[in-house]
């Protein structure tokens, strides 16, 4: 057998394998990006104690699908659904006081956030360079901004709602970069939902620091 013809035939499946895990992923964190919104609409008038428990049932169900992953493709993707209903459930009150106070910010930060997501996104899957030493910096820089956050509702810090939100931003840009790089590099088609999951948490946290900022210009 030609050696260059099997390289070729090598590097041609692996790219094809590649773009059929691009668009599983994609369909994927659109599909959740959907659940959410349903959840949002059918949480609308949910109290804040509800909303709490959403939120936890849903990252119980981002923990379980670290488990499903490896047994059953259609469980995790169950997981994953159930993932973006609940967290539409629990952010449903923040969002409903936006777009009471004002629904242009809503319009505003999702299309903030799509121009966000696809340019970083973009720039994490064509680069060379590896990303990890920067997923790792930044998940350390995510935990001191929770931190921080935590501090700003004990101490008054001024401008510290808006610090907070663009450090956040250049978090995410970081993180995004990271998980499409991910993408791209992944041999793995069962690791889908979990690449999914973590796009569609890129996307949601972006958003919310979006609404930070332009409820604050508005």
């Amino acid at each position: 057998m030609n050696p260059s013809y099997s390289y070729g035939g090598f590097a041609a499946d692996t790219a094809d394998r590649t773009r059929t895990l691009f668009g599983q992923v994609m369909w994927y964190v659109a599909a959740t990006a959907g659940v959410f919104a349903l959840g949002a609409y059918l949480g609308r008038d949910l109290g804040h104690g509800t909303a709490f428990i959403a939120y936890i049932a849903a990252f119980a169900c981002l923990i379980g699908m670290n488990f499903a992953v490896r047994r059953s493709a259609g469980l995790t993707t169950g997981l994953l659904l159930a993932f973006g209903v609940l967290l539409g459930l629990a952010l449903s009150p923040t969002l409903t006081f936006y777009a009471a106070a004002d629904p242009r910010v809503l319009w505003q930060a999702g299309g903030a956030t799509a121009l966000f997501i696809a340019g970083f996104g973009a720039a994490g899957y064509a680069t060379r360079r590896d990303l990890s030493g920067l997923g790792r910096v930044c998940f350390w820089a995510l935990l001191a901004l929770i931190v921080f956050g935590i501090v700003l509702i004990f101490v008054h810090v001024p401008g510290g709602s808006l610090i907070y939100s663009i450090l956040g931003l250049v978090i995410f840009a970081g993180l995004t970069m990271f998980d499409f790089q991910r993408l791209r590099r992944s041999k793995n088609m069962d690791s889908a939902p979990l690449i999914a999951a973590s796009i569609f948490l890129d996307a949601l946290n972006v958003f919310l620091f979006f609404l930070r900022i332009f409820s604050r210009s508005n």
